[in-house]
């Protein structure tokens, strides 16, 4: 059992960046209004009100602006998260009888997470301005081309460290998205398996992913609000993080879940479809021997 487990570890730990990829184009839309919100300092525009406005003044297809980056980011940030923790939970398989409980998992998603932030950083500030890039005035846009374009004027014009703007955040958020959406799921599905007795079907898939977005989005909000903001911000316009969150918290604590509704909405259908698209992925393309 052990030496199956790690076969299909070996083989399959590229699927998580391929699913959660082709989830985002299914939630982009919601990821820019996201954006939107976040990025104001005092709320004036309601979700509705946001997306009257993007299609109004831009038309429908800018709801997909920035999509470019989203994939590369989640081909390289998802890719990393889901593909290390994989690689780990082969290596945890291979040295525990029973199923590996719920603090190892933790771990094992927090060096995950931590990995995912670094690789994952320089296409989630491309994507993050090109989003962003429709609240502001026509002479100020950066109207990057697409995610390539973008990861190379930031290094000519800007220079390279600026791909890793918020980077602290990034990985903050990060650590905590993979333990909610990778260490809950596997935790709820193994609940509602061995306790339960659900068998594992999309049934189960669906409802053990959505358990693991709502708790993605309540855990991630707050860091996931300061990322947009660094990440958007121009040249010196914050110091710090520090000044950041003070900058931030003026706005009272509700300040910190900005866009809240928006990221549940987009988070826990993006959750879902990546789970239910990565059990599928699994089933249909098996590791070789097996």
């Amino acid at each position: 059992m052990s030496a199956k487990g790690k076969k299909q570890i070996a083989q399959r730990w590229y699927l998580g960046g391929i699913a959660s990829a082709g989830a985002a184009c299914g939630t982009h839309p919601l990821d820019l209004l996201k954006v939107h919100l976040q990025t104001q300092q005092v709320v004036k525009r309601g979700f509705v009100h946001m997306i009257s406005d993007v299609v109004k003044h831009d038309g429908v297809l800018a709801l997909y602006n920035g999509l470019t980056a989203s994939v590369l980011r989640q081909l390289t940030y998802s890719g990393a998260r889901y593909g290390v923790y994989e690689v780990l939970k082969g290596h945890a398989l291979t040295n525990t009888d029973g199923p590996i409980p719920l603090y190892l998992k933790i771990f094992m998603s927090t060096i995950a997470g931590t990995i995912g932030g670094i690789v994952g950083c320089p296409p989630d500030v491309i994507n993050v301005r090109m989003q962003a890039d429709l609240r502001l005035p026509v002479e100020g846009r950066r109207n990057y081309r697409h995610a390539l374009d973008g990861l190379w004027r930031v290094s000519r014009e800007e220079g390279v460290t600026v791909l890793w703007s918020g980077g602290s955040a990034v990985v903050a958020r990060s650590i905590m998205m993979t333990i909610a959406q990778i260490a809950v799921y596997e935790q709820v599905k193994q609940v509602f398996l061995n306790r339960w007795k659900f068998k594992d079907t999309i049934y189960t898939h669906f409802l053990s992913s959505f358990v693991a977005g709502v708790v993605a989005t309540i855990l991630t909000q707050p860091v996931d609000v300061l990322k947009t903001r660094l990440m958007n911000a121009q040249p010196g316009r914050y110091k710090n993080v520090i000044a950041c969150v003070v900058h931030t918290a003026k706005a009272g604590p509700l300040g910190f879940y900005k866009g809240f509704v928006p990221a549940c909405i987009r988070l826990t259908p993006h959750t879902i479809l990546t789970w239910l698209l990565l059990e599928q992925l699994r089933k249909l393309f098996p590791p070789p021997n097996i």
